[in-house]
C-alpha cells in the first residue's frame, strides 16, 4: 500500500509562486507515475500534471502549461509541483496521487490513480 502526503499549500496573491511537495512511502516500487490533481468548490477533480516515476516523462493540463513544473526524486520518493504566475482560478485543493500504470490516454483520469493524499489548500487572491 502506497501512502502519499502533500505539503506546501497556502494563501498567495496573483502572480506569486508556490511549491507543493508530496512524499510517498510503502510499496513505492509499484509506482508507475505520480501526479497532481485539483478540485475547486463545486467543481469536479481535474488533472494538473503527472510524471512517470522512472522515465520522467511529464504531462500538463493546458491551463497550467508554461506556469507549473512537475519534478520527482525517485530515490527520496518525493514529488514536487512548482507553480509560478498563479492566478485566482488556480485556487483549489491540490491532491497528490500515485498510479501503478497509465497510458497516454489515461494519465489524466482520476480513476487511473489508486493512492491519494488528503489534499492541501492553495488560495490565490486577486
Amino acid at each position: 500500500q502506497v501512502q502519499v502526503v502533500e505539503s506546501g499549500g497556502g494563501l498567495v496573491q496573483t502572480g506569486d509562486s508556490l511549491r507543493l511537495s508530496c512524499s510517498a512511502s510503502g510499496g513505492t516500487s509499484r509506482i508507475y507515475g505520480m501526479g497532481w490533481f485539483r478540485q475547486a468548490p463545486g467543481k469536479e477533480r481535474e488533472f494538473v500534471s503527472t510524471i512517470t516515476w522512472f522515465g520522467g516523462v511529464t504531462y500538463y493540463a493546458d491551463s497550467v502549461k508554461g506556469r507549473f513544473t512537475i519534478s520527482r526524486d525517485n530515490i527520496k520518493n518525493t514529488l514536487d509541483l512548482q507553480m509560478n504566475n498563479l492566478r485566482p482560478e488556480d485556487t483549489a485543493v491540490y491532491y497528490c496521487a500515485a498510479s501503478t500504470y497509465y497510458t497516454e490516454r489515461t494519465y489524466s483520469s482520476p480513476p487511473t490513480y489508486h493512492y491519494w493524499g488528503q489534499g492541501t489548500q492553495v488560495t490565490v487572491s486577486s
